[in-house]
């Protein structure tokens, strides 16, 4: 069995397969270095934009043929965008990999951005605001990133805004993919029943048009510590119940990593988690709590969520109050500790049964650590997760920098 496999081609694009005999398709993704991190000022939103964009004509096929090609032969093709990653992917029986990569490559390659279907799509990028606009708990964590980030680039939303979006244009979009659309600056993955010595072979016939840039690409902006203020707001929102946000930003450790999952799953992963048992559980202030935490280049970011009544906030910000300074959490009994850690493990294992998930890690470990990093090695670093790290974990992120709050409460 090959395994995780990786070569660079002639061009630089870093090739990562992870071969999978036991299946019978391909999972197809080509990841760049950017996101809404990286938009111009200005011009929030041009990386999702742009993401969209591709897919709306090359110079070898329209938006029809991009849109239904796959799909003739069983397949399906969809991308993301987050805050500094972009991902266009497809999925494919194994017998069209090459149809398929040919395929991927002329997005990335080949987009000719016609300028009528591009005005269409700014309609659908407006429309798909307007959805999140609809979902109070999306928009929650959207303000909480601007109050967080204040005027940094990260605090904008991935989407951009109605005006940002509105007036881009057709060389906005050339010249941002110009920046960051090159093969230094991303790496092509395949996870399935694909042979690595095969897929290298397509992909330099495939991406041979892309070439390296004399000129770096545009600087991330760094998020430095002392950055990070603390706040507390309450707004008044148009809803049916209240939305509370709590968080708190840190500089990047990466010794602490594996420490803040487990930390993160014990907290708010799952029915059996502490916010979950408590706020729900036990004295139903909630339908849904969680937290939630989040690695980027610079720093580590923890949210910790709830849903409830408007005349419950004080009750419900009293509670997690508590909780985030709780034994419990601070120092977990053994078995609660060996609950996390197997979930979190459970987690990642039956994550390798589902092809796109597997290709999901195998590129945030790619992104994140610049490596891939073995299932044993990550199972062995979890296991070894004492309850002396989960204590100095939940210190640095919830009780050495002050938490910010962000409160919706409902119009009445």
């Amino acid at each position: 069995m090959e395994g995780i496999q990786s070569s660079s081609l002639k061009n630089g694009l870093r090739v990562v397969t992870d071969h999978v005999p036991w299946v019978q398709s391909v999972t197809l993704g080509i990841h760049i270095d950017v996101g809404s991190r990286d938009d111009p000022d200005k011009k929030s939103g041009l990386a999702h934009f742009l993401e969209h964009a591709v897919f709306k004509g090359t110079k070898k096929r329209d938006y029809i043929e991009i849109a239904c090609g796959i799909e003739r032969n069983g397949g399906y093709l969809d991308a993301y965008t987050t805050k500094e990653q972009t991902c266009i992917y497809l999925r494919c029986l194994d017998r069209f990999t090459e149809p398929a990569l040919d395929l991927l490559a002329d997005l990335v390659c080949n987009p000719v951005f016609p300028e009528e279907e591009i005005e269409k799509e700014k309609e659908v990028v407006l429309e798909e605001i307007s959805s999140i606009n609809d979902t109070p708990e999306e928009v929650v964590f959207e303000d909480f990133d601007r109050y967080l980030f204040r005027r940094h680039p990260l605090g904008r939303p991935i989407l951009g805004t109605e005006k940002s979006v509105s007036s881009l244009a057709g060389s906005d979009l050339t010249n941002f993919m110009a920046d960051f659309y090159r093969p230094e600056n991303m790496f092509l993955t395949a996870t399935g029943n694909i042979r690595h010595a095969e897929l290298v072979k397509l992909a330099e016939r495939c991406f041979s048009t892309l070439s390296q840039s004399i000129v770096p690409a545009p600087e991330r902006k760094p998020f430095l510590p002392g950055q990070y203020k603390a706040f507390t707001r309450t707004v008044k929102k148009r809803a049916h119940q209240a939305q509370i946000v709590l968080g708190s930003a840190v500089a990047r450790h990466d010794a602490s990593f594996y420490s803040l999952m487990v930390l993160n799953t014990l907290l708010g992963s799952g029915m059996s988690s502490i916010l979950n048992l408590e706020l729900r559980e036990k004295l139903a202030l909630v339908y849904s709590t969680y937290s939630s935490i989040a690695f980027y280049d610079d720093l580590t970011v923890m949210n910790i969520y709830a849903g409830t009544d408007s005349n419950k906030i004080t009750q419900t910000l009293d509670v997690l109050a508590s909780v985030v300074k709780s034994p419990e959490l601070m120092t977990p009994a053994e078995e609660e500790l060996r609950s996390a850690k197997s979930k979190l493990l459970g987690s990642f294992l039956m994550g390798t049964e589902k092809m796109t998930r597997r290709m999901s890690h195998l590129a945030t470990d790619l992104s994140y650590f610049g490596k891939y990093i073995p299932l044993e090695e990550k199972t062995a670093a979890i296991e070894s997760v004492t309850i002396t790290d989960i204590t100095t974990a939940a210190r640095m992120l919830l009780e050495e920098v002050p938490l910010s709050t962000l409160v919706f409460k409902p119009m009445r």
